[in-house]
Formats: C-alpha cells, structure tokens, sequence
C-alpha cells in the first residue's frame, strides 16, 4: 500500500476524518465543508502517530535533505515538529499566533539562527493562510523557509495559488482525494458521494454539490 492511501486509511481508522455531506460542519472562514478533519487525534492513537511522523522525517529527507531545523505551527504542528524532529535529529521550534504579551514577548519559540533553512510542520492545509502567516514570521526572523510538510491537504485551488504566490512548496502524506477513495472502499460514504465531495473540493464557494 503507497504512503498516501495508508496515511488516508489511518485517519479514517481513527476517525479523524468526519464527513457530512448532509449536515455541512461550518469553518472558522465561513465554508460550509462535508469533511471536517481533526489530525489532532492521531496523537493518541500510538500506531498510527507512528506512521504520521516517520512519514514526515521521510518527506523532509526526500525533499528537504538541506533541512537544519522544524518550526512547528500553532498549535496542532507543535507535537509533530517535536517527534520528527527527534527521529531527524534536528532542532525544532513552533511560531506563535501572535508575540507574547509578557516576558522576552517572543513570537517565535526555540532558537532560529539568521540564514538557518527551515521546514514548516503543519497538520493541514486548506486555504493556506494560516500557515503562510508563519512563513513569513520566519522570513522576517532571518530563516530561509525551504517549505511546508503536512499530514493532510484539501488541494483547494485558493491554497494552491496562495502557496505559489509566496513561492512556498508543500508536501503532504495524504490528500483530499486519497481519503475520498479511501472512505467510499471502506464504506463510510456511498461512492457517489465521491463526486460530491471532489466538487465541494474544486470549488468551496459554490454549494451547488450540497444538492448533488
């Protein structure tokens, strides 16, 4: 089985992937969304963290072997910059939200040496904008961001073009399109929920495929 439909099965399996096509989970952004996936849980399941971080300290190697540090993103990247980190032997770090407003006021937490090239670990990516926010903290810091990796992507067209822009490359072990295979042969979804959900996919703003 490839990386990306063991990745996708794995959070099926624990259900960290809930789907709705019928009653939409509404985003913080205002989308109303048939998926909802909460990577958080595959801190808990041992067997399955354990294939979500060796797979990311194989995606860093495979695409960033330059890598010298793992700047985690607030909160659910923290966990896994750690524990790929520790398996990589590399420092790592997380980016806050926003400076502390006590203290030394940091925003970014552990130590970033000027010119240091660092990998971005985050749990997923949908619109993209929240991870590029730390992207940027980081260029501003002195580091050269070599790019993103990430357990799960949408592939949302508004991501894609976003992460282009800011000329940012991400890696994911798994995609919106693995788990949508993955959930109709397991049986969490009808097959012809499939098309439903790649059309919510191509396009967030047309809810058209809530009638579909």
């Amino acid at each position: 089985m490839d990386r990306k439909t063991l990745i996708a099965k794995d959070l099926l399996g624990i259900r960290a992937v809930f789907f709705r096509p019928e009653e939409p989970f509404t985003w913080a952004s205002g989308i109303k969304s048939p998926v909802y996936c909460d990577n958080r849980l595959t801190l808990t399941a041992p067997e399955v963290r354990t294939h979500v971080e060796e797979g990311l300290a194989a995606l860093v190697r495979e695409h960033y072997p330059d890598a010298e540090a793992l700047f985690g993103t607030s909160t659910a990247g923290i966990a896994h910059a750690a524990i790929t980190g520790h398996l990589l032997g590399l420092p790592m770090g997380y980016v806050r939200s926003g400076a502390k407003d006590h203290g030394r006021r940091n925003q970014i937490e552990g130590r970033l040496e000027p010119g240091w090239k660092v990998v971005v670990v985050e749990d997923l990516i949908s619109t993209g904008g929240s991870v590029l926010e730390v992207v940027n903290v980081l260029r501003e810091a002195g580091a050269e961001v070599l790019g993103i990796v990430s357990i799960f992507t949408y592939g949302m067209r508004k991501g894609i073009d976003r992460l282009a822009a800011a000329n940012v490359k991400n890696v994911s072990l798994t995609d919106f399109d693995a788990v949508a295979a993955a959930a109709a042969e397991e049986g969490y979804i009808r097959p012809e929920d499939v098309r439903r959900l790649l059309a919510f996919r191509d396009d967030p703003a047309d809810e058209s495929w809530m009638g579909a």
